[in-house]
């Protein structure tokens, strides 16, 4: 045989099996997602009690989508099949082997419900029919918007050094929920400084709490700090210091909690505008090892 003829028989042998290699794929990547609830795979149903129509998963989605033709679906048989599953699940069964976790929020943010290997189930209260996101083998870490708020959790507004449309910088993360939501501590600590301020665009507000073992201080801004809190108080991880306010924001509509990391001891944040220097290192690793997703 010539070295052509070997050629084009090895080229079309390899088209011919990758051919049959495709065909035999696509049945296989559908079963994943064929409305049966089978062995290895996290279910979604449209009722509770595992009642309805089935959507079936075998990895973690941040976002389902909200309409057809492109969102995640219910597939099989019964009440719900052919909506989308995103605010509509009420009950689930998780036949992987990893725990499965059911988040309020896209992008695994917000409240969220644990579900381990083998366990069946409704959705708690707060996520039937208000879920966005599931996620596999969850991190052990909470999000720094869920911590803040607790209840429903809240969302990252903006980001650490995140403002590209104002002078400078922005050196600490911005997050919102809702006026008058109560604020908790990320961190333990002793509060160093207080600055109680005043809505609107003057009187910016602020609680500076330091963390002696770790050298950190976490400022919070704008918030409307507690009446009991003191200067020389101790704060444990997870106490509520503020309710959700205004204080130095020109807009009511933009009421957001600004978190800030500081290397030492330190009263006040660092200046937000017209400085091109960062004085604050990227805290992400710093909330990471504090246990918290920055999202």
């Amino acid at each position: 045989m010539s070295t052509l003829s070997k050629i084009l028989t090895v080229t079309t042998a390899a088209i011919a099996f990758g051919g049959a290699a495709s065909v035999l794929a696509s049945p296989a990547s559908a079963a994943a997602r064929d409305g049966k609830c089978d062995s290895g795979e996290f279910c979604y149903y449209y009722n509770s009690n595992n009642q309805g129509s089935v959507s079936d998963f075998t990895g973690s989605v941040a976002n389902y989508g909200t309409s057809q033709p492109s969102c995640y679906d219910f597939k099989g048989p019964g009440n719900g099949k052919g909506q989308c599953i995103k605010n509509n699940a009420a009950s689930v069964w998780n036949r992987s082997s990893k725990t499965v976790r059911v988040y309020y929020n896209s992008n695994y943010g917000g409240a969220y419900q644990d579900f381990k290997p083998g366990a069946k189930g409704n959705l708690n209260a707060t996520l039937k029919n208000q879920n966005a996101s599931h996620e596999f083998a969850p991190s052990s870490r909470v999000n720094m918007s869920y911590a803040l708020y607790k209840a429903s959790g809240g969302r990252v507004t903006c980001g650490f050094d995140g403002y590209t449309s104002t002078p400078g910088r922005h050196e600490g993360i911005d997050i919102a929920r809702s006026i008058g939501s109560d604020v908790h501590a990320l961190v333990a600590g002793e509060i160093i400084y207080i600055a109680r301020g005043s809505t609107g665009g003057g009187g910016l507000s602020t609680i500076s709490i330091y963390n002696s073992s770790l050298n950190k201080t976490v400022i919070y801004l704008h918030t409307a700090p507690l009446s009991s809190l003191r200067v020389g108080q101790k704060i444990k991880r997870g106490q509520v210091i503020a309710d959700e306010s205004w204080r130095g924001i020109s807009s009511k509509s933009a009421a957001h909690t600004h978190v800030e990391m500081r290397p030492g001891r330190q009263t006040h944040a660092a200046k937000s505008v017209n400085d091109p220097h960062l004085d604050n290192p990227n805290p992400t690793s710093f909330w990471h090892s504090q246990g918290y997703n920055v999202r």
